[in-house]
C-alpha cells in the first residue's frame, strides 16, 4: 500500500487517529523508494534500517497531535551531515564518510518526529545544475526520464515529483532547489540568507548557502519549512567564542 498520494495534513490525521502507524508508514515510504529507485535514481543512501528504527521509537512514545510533521518521512540531500548516515555530497572522495552528528535542520527535523529515510543524490559538491555529475550516476527527471532533473538538488526534488517520499531537504546556492523544483513540477523554497543554519551543510560557497524544503504544494512546503530557522547558527556561536582571540592576533600583527 502507497501512502505518498495523501497530503501531510492526510497523513498526519492517520497517523493521529491509529489507522496506520510511523512504522507502517515508514515502510510504504520505503517501499515506494525501493519500487521507483531503478528507474529514477534518486536516492545515494537509503537508510531503511535507521528508519525503521527512528519510527519504532516514535510509536512507542505516541504520536504528538499537534505537530503535523510527527512521524512524517523526510529524504535529506547527501551534502547534509545525518549522523551514523552515509554523507558522501555525491563524491568518490566521501564514499565511506558517516557524520557523528546531525546538522541543525536534520536535528530539527528529528525533535519534530521526522522520520530520515535516506540521503538523495545531487550534482557532485553541489556543483552543477543538470543532476548528472554525480559519482552515482544521473539522477532522471520524475516525468520525462530522457530530461534531466535539474540541479543540484536533483534527488530531493524527483523523490518527491515521483512520489517516493513527500518531503525532502535540498541546499540552494545559486538555485539549486528553485531550478529542479521548476523542473520537476513541484515546490521548493530557498529561505533568505541567515534564516537557516548552515551548520553540518558541505558548504559550495558559504555566504550563499542555504538549506531548503521540497513538497507537492505551498501548504505542505511552509509545514515543512516550519522546522529550519535556529535562534542562533552553531557557526555563528563558533566564530563569536572566537573573536577575541582573533581581535588579539590582529591588534598584535597591526603593531609589529
Amino acid at each position: 500500500m502507497t501512502f505518498n498520494n495523501k497530503t501531510i495534513e492526510d497523513l498526519h490525521n492517520l497517523l493521529v487517529s491509529k489507522e496506520i502507524s510511523a512504522t507502517e508508514l515508514t515502510q510504504a515510504t520505503l517501499e515506494d523508494i525501493k519500487s521507483r529507485e531503478t528507474a529514477i535514481n534518486a536516492f545515494v543512501t537509503i537508510a531503511e534500517e535507521q528508519a525503521l528504527a527512528q519510527a519504532k521509537a516514535i510509536d512507542e512514545a505516541g504520536i504528538d497531535a499537534d505537530n503535523v510533521l510527527s512521524g512524517i518521512p523526510l529524504a535529506v540531500k547527501d551534502n547534509i551531515s545525518t549522523d551514523s548516515i552515509l554523507t558522501t555530497a555525491a563524491s568518490k572522495m566521501l564514499y565511506n564518510y558517516e557524520p557523528i552528528f546531525d546538522a541543525t535542520a536534520v536535528a530539527n527535523a528529528k525533535a519534530k518526529g521526522m522520520i530520515v529515510v535516506g540521503k538523495t543524490n545531487m550534482d557532485e559538491f553541489a556543483m552543477g545544475g543538470s543532476g548528472e555529475t554525480s559519482h552515482y550516476g544521473a539522477t532522471k527527471n520524475a516525468w520525462d526520464h530522457s530530461k534531466v532533473p535539474g540541479g543540484s538538488s536533483s534527488g530531493s526534488a524527483a523523490a518527491v515529483a515521483s512520489g517516493q517520499v513527500r518531503l525532502s531537504l535540498g541546499s540552494d546556492t545559486g538555485g539549486s532547489i528553485r531550478q529542479p523544483a521548476a523542473f520537476n513540477g513541484i515546490v521548493g523554497l530557498k529561505p533568505t540568507y541567515g534564516t537557516v543554519s548552515r551548520f553540518g551543510l558541505i558548504a559550495f560557497g558559504s555566504s550563499l548557502d542555504q538549506i531548503g524544503p521540497f513538497a507537492p504544494t505551498v501548504k505542505e512546503m511552509l509545514s515543512c519549512s516550519t522546522l529550519l530557522p535556529a535562534k542562533m547558527s552553531k557557526i555563528l556561536l563558533l566564530l563569536l567564542s572566537a573573536l577575541p582571540t582573533l581581535l588579539q592576533k590582529l591588534v598584535k600583527t597591526s603593531k609589529e
